[in-house]
């Protein structure tokens, strides 16, 4: 059970493990991190690090962020960070200034990596955030400055790419002047403070058994728990890292496609089908729910990146790409049934745009989807959600908004309300006044 972070009990230990690094790379000298990218999950880590007792600096070229967090204030909206903020206020420093990580053991790099066209991913904003930091490390002369990468990146890229960039900023040798991990996040947005300091697992690839242990010793203090730390070569951790989301991808499409077969059948009930196979030890409970398509800014991209990785050393990916066809098929078929509920003209309320609960991102969210359906069929669509709005999600400034939702519960005045993210308080909604209500989960 997450351990609430208002509970600033949970901050009180903070003393160091025993190194058993080589020298030069002791954990007793992984006290300063600095943390280059303060968005989402860039924000999280600079915090979380701070309230665990490390001294911490926060890069970013926004100098509204930067002011904030030397404010104690959160430059994101996440649950709990403002609060982890407080809690490590003393010890986190903010600065649009990247000369300043240099005084650092270890920076954290959490640039965007938006996706390109094939499928890859863009290596531009790391090596734009690393460059600097990297010169700045040289210019003083400085050694054994520990490099992490926490943005997902296409596989092979940091050995062809990123590592031959910084040993030509430096004029050094990875692995002995240098060390470079590979590190990401396996994180849920609206759980991410929670989900740093309590993951299932901790992936490390390393470009030297020296940059590992560091970083290992590292997570040992910073964890609160104790999770399984996989230590690996770099390109292997890349591939493990798309991997892992491609196979829990794989796995929502699966109970998808098993439900579009068992509506197919009148007395299938697809709930009991998922329960009984979640019961075998073989395939668990975990993601076995039918529903929705999977969306948000990591599980589709992360799925068509293994199949453009397969693509690039001559082989095909299959299961990948079936999921993503499957989860295609799968916001064309919420159309499909919203339609056949409806006729044209009528007004449908879609609520919950969001992805999942707890976050504003609306990326590949299958209530946007159907929003933008139904309003290019010329359908009335308002549209609802508790965190998403125009403002943070500029796709919505084309949909009427329902501002007020205990007055829309209590007299929804359209033709169908659509639930399509499992916000806990569409619970009190039920039909009334001629509205019907549908949702795709036994809400």
């Amino acid at each position: 059970m997450d351990q609430p972070l208002s509970d600033l009990a949970a901050f009180d230990i903070f003393a160091p493990s025993i190194s058993t690094a080589a020298p030069g790379y002791s954990a007793a000298t992984i006290r300063r991190a600095s943390v280059c990218g303060l968005g989402k999950l860039g924000a999280c880590i600079a915090a979380t690090l701070a309230a665990r007792g490390f001294e911490v600096v926060g890069v970013d070229v926004d100098e509204e962020k930067v002011k904030r967090i030397n404010a104690g204030l959160a430059p994101v909206d996440e649950p709990l960070l403002a609060e982890t903020i407080q809690a490590g206020h003393s010890r986190l420093h903010a600065t649009l200034d990247p000369q300043e990580a240099v005084a650092t053991d270890v920076t954290f790099f959490i640039p965007p990596s938006p996706s390109l066209p094939d499928g890859s991913f863009s290596n531009e904003y790391l090596l734009k955030a690393m460059q600097p930091v990297a010169r700045a490390v040289k210019d003083a002369g400085k050694t054994h400055h520990l490099f992490v990468c926490s943005s997902t990146t296409t596989p092979g890229a940091i050995d062809s790419v990123v590592i031959p960039m910084l040993e030509r900023e430096l004029g050094s040798i990875c692995g002995e002047d240098f060390g470079f991990c590979y590190n990401p996040e396996f994180i849920a947005l609206g759980e991410v403070v929670n989900g740093l300091l309590e993951p299932d697992l901790v992936l490390i690839g390393e470009s030297d058994p020296q940059s590992g242990a560091a970083l290992e010793q590292l997570y040992h203090q910073y964890n609160r728990n104790s999770p399984r730390i996989a230590r690996m070569s770099i390109i292997s951790a890349e591939l493990t890292k798309i991997s892992l989301n491609s196979f829990i991808t794989m796995k929502i499409s699966f109970t998808n496609q098993l439900r579009l077969i068992a509506e197919r059948h009148p007395r299938a009930d697809i709930h009991a089908i998922l329960n009984a196979l979640g019961n075998d030890s073989r395939i668990g409970k975990k993601y076995l729910r039918a529903g929705l398509s999977y969306g948000g800014p990591c599980f589709p991209r992360d799925n068509r990146l293994l199949a453009y990785a397969a693509r690039q050393v001559g082989l095909g990916a299959p299961l990948a790409e079936a999921s993503d066809c499957v989860n295609e098929r799968t916001k064309e078929d919420l159309v499909d049934r919203i339609l056949r509920m409806t006729s044209p003209g009528d007004t449908v309320a879609v609520l919950g745009v969001t992805y999942k609960p707890n976050t504003y991102i609306t990326e590949e969210a299958a209530g946007l989807f159907l929003a933008q359906q139904l309003k290019r069929r010329g359908y009335r669509v308002f549209v609802h959600d508790f965190a998403a709005t125009p403002a943070n999600a500029p796709s919505l400034h084309e949909f009427e908004r329902i501002s007020d939702w205990e007055e829309f519960k209590n007299n929804p005045g359209v033709t169908l309300a659509v639930i399509c993210c499992p916000w806990p308080q569409y619970r009190e909604l039920g039909p009334r006044n001629g509205t019907r209500v549908f949702t795709p989960w036994q809400l």
